[in-house]
């Protein structure tokens, strides 16, 4: 039987199979039954509370990938910048900066929600029926856009996107070669999708489950734009709920680490029958199976990853080297002595009174309190107030210390800032040793200013001539 083709689809029965066919789904339920296994494990761990700042990295690491993606990326630097609400006076910059917020705010309200809606007693189930819902579907895309300006939502033919809206009566979407179902008849395809996925119960069928629906969600194509986003955090949110992440990992990582592969089995899937052995629906049976295998590939690697990351016994090594890093090369007024201190916080993710910390350290008071503040300031320490007590942090420049190669575009963004800062070190060193060959007192600059040198040897020599004068 050939595969039809159709101008745009409008019927449920044109997005066939939903799940692949017994015989060819067992495979996936092996590794999804894994995964369920190694994710649970790992969720179940210390760094999973609410409060830890390892959560806090990764959301801002999901957010730079999600929108990388989409080739909408920004550097991690500038993410950080952004969430202090500094954001560039670029325009273009500071759009790309408010996309990353807003898909981090996003992320920790709809975590947040769904650990509510689990420490209220909600089943797990109902949960999981509730995420394959159209509502939750439109509640997931207005926190996606809801907090973007009108100019950050016009689309290239000049439209609005609406956010949580989705598409309607003659709004048409195109997607390289696949063209999505009308907007009439969403409705009808947006209820098979729950009804199949939302039904599969058992915890291996689930999580396999979740790996197509992420596919025919992206097929479906329900709102105007924003279509793959929503997609990845759903994905994202159904591992969440299901218990098998903690925060503490998300394919979306994977995901961007092989765009071009992520990219090529979406469309892959998209395409029709390949003939008699390739199933009994319309979509190609194979294109669906290779997607799925790599989905679960994906998170098992995530998993696997994160694992070896957050070992207890490795980490006090790595907690070693970063201060050492900070105390010899930086001299930024952290010390070595505060890795005891910090590996016991890292290993509990607990808090503790300051006092205890710097007794911790065997330090002196006088230096212990510098070394405390040294640690705050450079985010090595979390306080919620001046005096309150403290708890582990990850500060962007011990990433490559604590967690290599866990976001690899993030160390190299900060060793290049660590390096641009050295040159203007020296680079005023070397202008105020010239400058005090001619007799200058560069400390009637204002403290700490480093002038271009341009502007600085034009003060030099007016202030030089001036001498000369006199």
């Amino acid at each position: 039987m050939a595969t039809k083709t159709f101008k745009q689809y409008d019927d449920i029965g044109q997005f066939e199979p939903l799940f692949p066919r017994e015989a060819k789904l067992r495979p996936l339920l092996e590794k999804a039954g894994d995964l369920v296994v190694e994710g649970t494990k790992l969720a179940s761990s210390a760094m999973a509370g609410p409060r830890s700042d390892i959560r806090r990295l990764l959301r801002n690491m999901n957010s730079y990938y999600t929108n990388r993606i989409e080739g909408e990326h920004t550097r991690p630097t500038q993410i950080e910048e952004a969430m202090r609400q500094d954001f560039s006076k670029d325009t273009e910059l500071a759009r790309k900066q408010r996309l990353a917020v807003s898909h981090i705010e996003a992320e920790l309200h709809c975590e947040s929600h769904l650990d509510e809606r689990r420490l209220g007693g909600e089943p797990q189930a109902q949960t999981v029926a509730w995420l394959y819902s159209t509502e939750c579907l439109e509640w997931l895309h207005h926190q996606l856009f809801n907090g973007l300006e009108e100019p950050h939502l016009t689309l290239i033919d000049g439209s609005l996107l609406e956010p949580g809206r989705i598409r309607r009566q003659k709004q048409s979407v195109k997607v390289g070669r696949h063209v999505a179902p009308t907007a009439e008849s969403l409705p009808r395809f947006l209820d098979r999708w729950a009804t199949v996925y939302a039904g599969a119960r058992r915890g291996e069928a689930a999580v396999a489950g979740l790996t197509a629906a992420h596919h025919r969600l992206a097929w479906v194509h329900p709102f105007m734009d924003g279509n793959g986003r929503v997609a990845r955090l759903h994905t994202h949110l159904l591992l969440h709920a299901m218990g098998l992440t903690g925060g503490l990992w998300s394919p979306l990582r994977g995901f961007a680490r092989a765009e071009d592969r992520y990219k090529a089995l979406l469309h892959g899937a998209d395409e029709g029958r390949h003939g008699d052995l390739d199933g009994r629906g319309n979509l190609t049976e194979k294109g669906l199976i290779a997607w799925m295998d790599f989905v679960l590939d994906t998170c098992l690697d995530q998993v696997e990853f994160m694992r070896k990351m957050l070992d207890i016994g490795g980490m006090k090594e790595r907690i070693a080297a970063a201060l050492t890093f900070e105390e010899k090369t930086l001299k930024t007024g952290v010390r070595i002595e505060a890795m005891n201190a910090l590996h016991y916080l890292f290993a509990t993710q607990a808090e503790l009174p300051r006092a205890e910390f710097k007794a911790m350290t065997g330090l002196g008071e006088r230096v212990a309190t510098s070394t405390l503040s040294a640690l705050i300031a450079y985010g090595y320490l979390k306080t919620d107030t001046p005096y309150g007590p403290v708890r582990f942090g990850v500060p962007l420049q011990a990433l490559r210390f604590y967690f290599p190669a866990l976001w690899p575009e993030a160390e190299v963004d900060v060793a290049q800032i660590e390096t641009e800062r050295r040159e203007a070190t020296a680079k005023a060193k070397a202008q105020e040793v010239a400058a005090q060959g001619r007799g200058i007192d560069l400390r009637k600059f204002p403290r700490g200013l480093v002038k271009p040198s341009s502007e600085l040897r034009a003060a030099v020599d007016v202030r030089y001539r001036e001498k000369k004068d006199d």
